[in-house]
């Protein structure tokens, strides 16, 4: 069997389960992996990191074991395929398409071509994701791990609510979209919304309702929504996405508490963690809801997904894409934003615009630069503090060391429960770094610190 009628063969696979091509980076790890080649080596053929090579393989051979019904990875996946030759005929599959190696028959596999395939779904998927971002999977970096994560929730724990929670920008969107464009084809109804858009929770409901009622006549619109919305989780696998909750919860508050107009939306939550359905709710948001930790884990499937920075050889190759100079700075770069996709396409762009590509010349700038869309995210997160949490983050803007709560007491006009609650709405919001020794310390990453003490400047 030639790598040419390899590359053929997986290039029909991944067409076939995925209605797209195979690209070069995916062509090379085939390659790569069929002549006994390890992923380092691999990564340095295409100028990749080690652990993008990795990600692409880990889809490809996910592809693999749902075409081919049995379990795929870089260590079986010659001797699988070599196997398979020799077989007139595979009981693993299910239809009668025919693949073929020369004159050949490799086996029969399950039918997905690309005509057909958005009709099949149509007849078995009702999705509504016109609102969701499209994602270039091109340019997803890393993140291999938190997708492993969002399936084992979902499928194995069966998860009924959980939460996607972290700074504006590292990626939570971006995770749950290519999580969907994996596995849209397990579920039954898949439905993105942001509540951004949302007027009320009545105003969500109907919507819902509404959208799915066309392929299901028998849900009526009524003023037992609640109802309906949770017996539609249960007579059917749903994955409702909510993006941007934090949009419901009051400015000026400790984080999680929602606005009075939006109350409501506490008992929809626990209703879809308490009630017994087959369906999962993801909740995107950048402060974590009072139900994620009020409710009982060992009772009830809920689940909280917190994501930090990007790992280095992710980051790097971010940077890498803006094709910029000083090689030896990228790692510092990368840990400076904090690995936080959107940071460093910010300050990669800057870079291009101000310094010639040249890294060097912004580090030998000396201080943090903080670009103006970054201020105005940090901006956004700092507008919706307490009084009580912004006098904190102040104190600890101007301590050189890491703070303790005694620190705190002695520093604040504040009580000890407050400086207690204020601390703990800082780390819901993930502004907040904790670190445990002899006793626990408090500090702000150096760009939310360098952003706190430019604000205090400036006012």
């Amino acid at each position: 069997m030639t790598i040419t009628e390899i590359l053929q063969f997986a290039d029909r696979l991944v067409f076939a389960h995925r209605g797209k091509h195979l690209d070069d980076i995916q062509e090379t790890v085939i390659k790569g992996v069929w002549q006994g080649k390890t992923y380092d080596n691999i990564a340095q053929e295409c100028n990749r990191s080690e652990s993008r090579i990795r990600d692409v393989g880990y889809q490809l051979w996910k592809t693999f074991s749902e075409s081919l019904g049995e379990e795929i990875n870089k260590s079986n996946f010659r001797s699988t395929i070599e196997r398979l030759q020799i077989q007139e005929k595979s009981s693993i599959c299910r239809t009668n398409c025919n693949f073929n190696f020369g004159s050949q028959t490799l086996y029969q596999y399950q039918k997905y071509p690309q005509d057909s395939q958005s009709k099949d779904i149509a007849k078995t998927t009702f999705q509504d994701l016109s609102i969701a971002p499209t994602i270039n999977h091109a340019y997803f970096y890393g993140r291999t791990k938190e997708l492993e994560i969002l399936s084992n929730y979902i499928f194995h724990q069966k998860t009924r609510l959980m939460s996607v929670l972290g700074l504006s920008g590292i990626g939570k969107t971006t995770l749950v979209k290519r999580f969907i464009d994996l596995n849209i084809q397990k579920f039954d109804v898949v439905i993105w919304r942001n509540l951004k858009l949302v007027k009320s929770l009545n105003s969500l409901m109907t919507d819902l309702l509404k959208k799915i009622s066309i392929e299901n006549q028998n849900i009526l619109i009524s003023d037992e929504q609640f109802t309906q919305f949770l017996d539609l989780l249960s007579r059917q696998k749903c994955l409702i996405v909510l993006d941007d909750v934090q949009n419901i919860f009051i400015s000026r508050k400790f984080a999680g508490q929602y606005q009075t107009q939006h109350t409501e939306y506490q008992n929809l939550f626990q209703a879809i963690a308490q009630t017994e359905h087959q369906s999962c709710v993801i909740l995107i948001s950048q402060e974590k809801a009072q139900e994620m930790t009020a409710l009982d884990r060992e009772l009830y499937p809920i689940q909280c997904l917190e994501l930090g920075g990007l790992d280095n050889s992710s980051g790097i190759e971010i940077i890498q894409e803006y094709k910029l100079q000083d090689r030896e700075y990228w790692l510092n770069l990368n840990n400076t934003y904090l690995g936080n996709p959107l940071y460093l396409q910010y300050i990669c762009t800057l870079i291009k615009d101000i310094f010639q590509d040249q890294v060097s010349q912004l580090i030998a700038e000396g201080n943090l630069i903080i670009t103006e869309e970054m201020k105005l995210l940090f901006d956004t997160s700092y507008q919706r503090m307490s009084d009580i949490e912004k006098q904190i983050v102040l104190k600890i803007s101007k301590s050189h060391e890491n703070v303790s709560i005694e620190d705190l007491k002695k520093s604040c006009s504040l009580s000890s429960i407050d400086i207690i609650n204020g601390l703990q709405s800082l780390k819901r919001r993930y502004l907040l770094n904790s670190i445990k020794n002899n006793n626990t310390l408090f500090s702000l990453s150096p760009l939310f610190k360098e952003y706190i003490k430019n604000f205090q400047m400036q006012n």
